[in-house]
């Protein structure tokens, strides 16, 4: 039986935390992978294992590592809470990590509008500890939105995965929770049944 995994995509502050969590609790047998508590973790332990440029592979290798883990040993539905802007990284994860012989795969792409996204991130309270080089919420957003006019980083599109949903206002999020847009149930730690309902 396949097992369901929702993958977040969407710029800083968007929602996809709120959201993550929020749907772990309805979800059963469900686990939360966030790169931000990987990235905090590494600064607080292990900096001087950071690479100096380039991308953050040690980050990368530990979520990875705790992907495969729970894949290998355990009967869990994941939820990925990463920004996955990227073409290649989100083909990364719906090939190699998550194939469709193995998963239901679903997109959950947060098309917030920079607007909104600059107040939340001047109005921030959180930890800035995930960072690398960055020093601030509204760097990131900044840095954000100049790889959007990156070739590889683009809006996930229908047939990405097996299902995708846009959210384009957080009270969509509630809605999407709420109303069980996609509902698993549970059984001994096998997903039974799987159902789902009309995008919003």
């Amino acid at each position: 039986m396949k097992r369901l995994v929702v993958i977040t995509v969407g710029k800083t502050h968007s929602g996809k935390t709120t959201f993550a969590r929020a749907l772990e609790k309805e979800l059963s047998h469900s686990l939360v992978i966030d790169q931000d508590n990987h990235a905090e973790f590494i600064n607080t332990y292990y900096k001087n294992l950071l690479p100096i440029q380039g991308s953050n592979t040690l980050k990368h290798e530990i979520s990875r590592l705790i992907i495969q883990y729970g894949k290998n040993h355990t009967n869990l539905q994941f939820i990925i809470c990463n920004a996955n802007r990227s073409r290649k990284d989100r083909r990364y994860l719906l090939e190699e990590l998550f194939n469709q012989n193995q998963f239901i795969r679903i997109l959950v792409h947060f098309d917030i509008p920079d607007k909104v996204l600059q107040n939340r991130v001047t109005q921030s309270r959180r930890s800035t500890n995930i960072f690398r080089g960055a020093t601030s919420f509204e760097e990131v957003l900044i840095r954000q939105q100049a790889e959007s006019l990156k070739e590889d980083v683009s809006n996930p599109i229908e047939g990405e995965a097996n299902r995708l949903f846009v959210i384009k206002d957080n009270k969509e999020v509630e809605a999407v929770i709420n109303h069980r847009e996609f509902t698993i149930k549970v059984k001994m730690g096998t997903p039974v049944v799987i159902v789902f309902r009309e995008q919003l």
